[in-house]
């Protein structure tokens, strides 16, 4: 970045995943409670995870009715990556596996991976491939020919609020709806879950157990120019919002 590079932590064999050894994620917010809002704010310092800059990083959580808003934004004082997410897993009958979610994307296109999983660069439509959910199918329908953790294109991107993702769980008729500012859709059909992670009553999660659906940025983007970028500069503020709505059908 302006002729200087930076070694981000490789906390994923050679690759750097979730904002390092210590992302984000494992960090402590200040929170402060306003009605249905919780506002989280977090304040990472100029090389934290060797990352450049000062970033005042904030998140609103809003609950309203049957849904979740979710509004991010965040301020740096040196060029620097900034791509937030939510990474929470989803299972809508609350047992068993994510393998009969019938999953609708409104994408045309996603980013072929290697075999480390950092996508390649290149953008590659939908069409003829497993990758196809423009017209809703089940998840299990064709995972044997690999399982998923693709970053999706989502159409007619323009930063506004629009329609991604429906997941629609047939036993139960629950249905989750994802609209989001973002251009990319992670979806996850927790591959790698093994049992190690315990959830609520002490259930183990195991493979397929959930999935995750993680409006952001394209992975890898600073490494592929073609890619919507993710540098912040000062100046400039980043801000995205990410609505969960639920239904039943």
């Amino acid at each position: 970045m302006n002729g200087v590079e930076y070694q981000l932590p490789q906390n994923n064999g050679p690759n750097h995943l979730h904002g390092g050894f210590n992302g984000f994620d494992k960090r402590v917010w200040k929170v402060r409670e306003n009605g249905n809002t919780l506002h989280l704010s977090y304040f990472s310092k100029d090389g934290e995870e060797n990352y450049p800059g000062n970033l005042e990083a904030f998140v609103d959580f809003t609950l309203r009715d049957n849904e979740l808003r979710l509004d991010y934004r965040a301020t740096t004082d040196r060029d620097t990556i900034v791509n937030l997410t939510n990474h929470s897993y989803f299972n809508l009958r609350g047992e068993g596996t994510i393998l009969d979610h019938e999953l609708t994307l409104n994408a045309d296109s996603f980013t072929p991976v290697d075999e480390e999983l950092i996508p390649t660069g290149e953008i590659k439509p939908v069409a003829g491939t497993h990758m196809d959910f423009r017209n809703g199918k089940a998840i299990g329908a064709e995972i044997h020919l690999g399982g998923y953790d693709h970053n999706f294109v989502l159409n007619d991107w323009d930063g506004s609020l629009k329609f991604a993702v429906r997941l629609y769980e047939p036993v139960t008729g629950r249905v989750l709806e994802i609209l989001t500012t973002e251009p990319g859709m992670q979806f996850y059909s927790g591959n790698f879950l093994d049992g190690s992670l315990i959830g609520r009553n002490g259930v183990a999660y195991e493979k397929y157990t959930g999935l995750c659906l993680e409006p952001q940025h394209f992975p890898d983007a600073p490494n592929h120019p073609n890619f919507p970028s993710t540098v912040l500069r000062p100046g400039e503020e980043y801000h995205q919002t990410t609505i969960y709505r639920f239904l039943s059908d």
